[in-house]
C-alpha cells in the first residue's frame, strides 16, 4: 500500500515553469514505477510522463516531450515533474500514480495507486 500526495501546482503565465512533487508513504517506493497524468475540464485523463522504479527509463506524451522532465529521488520517496515552457493547453489537474512494476506505462488503468491531484493553471 502506498499513499501519494502531490504539491507544487499553481497559476503561471505562458512560457513559465513549475515543478510538481509527489511524496509517497511507505518503505517500498523504489518498487514502484511512477506516472503523471492530467485531466482538463471536460476531457478525459491523459498520460503525461512516467519513470521506471530506479529511474533508468522515462516516457513522455508527445505533447510534453522536450518541455517536461520526470525524475525521482528514491531516498526521499518523491517523484518530480519539471514543467517548462508551459502553454495554456497544459492547464489541468495533475495526478501522480504508482504501479507495482518495474516500468511505467501510458495506460491509467495499469496504475494501482493515485494521488488527489494538484491544479496547474497557465494563463495566456
Amino acid at each position: 500500500q502506498v499513499q501519494l500526495v502531490e504539491s507544487g501546482g499553481g497559476l503561471v503565465q505562458a512560457g513559465g515553469s513549475l515543478r510538481l512533487s509527489c511524496a509517497a508513504s511507505g518503505r517500498t517506493f523504489s518498487s514502484y514505477a511512477m506516472g503523471w497524468f492530467r485531466q482538463a475540464p471536460g476531457k478525459e485523463r491523459e498520460f503525461v510522463a512516467a519513470i521506471s522504479w530506479r529511474g533508468g527509463n522515462t516516457y513522455y506524451a508527445d505533447s510534453v516531450k522536450g518541455r517536461f522532465t520526470v525524475s525521482r529521488d528514491n531516498a526521499k520517496n518523491t517523484v518530480y515533474l519539471q514543467m517548462n515552457s508551459l502553454k495554456p493547453e497544459d492547464t489541468a489537474v495533475y495526478y501522480c500514480a504508482a504501479r507495482t512494476s518495474y516500468s511505467g506505462t501510458y495506460y491509467s488503468n495499469e496504475y494501482h495507486y493515485w494521488g488527489q491531484g494538484t491544479q496547474v493553471t497557465v494563463s495566456s
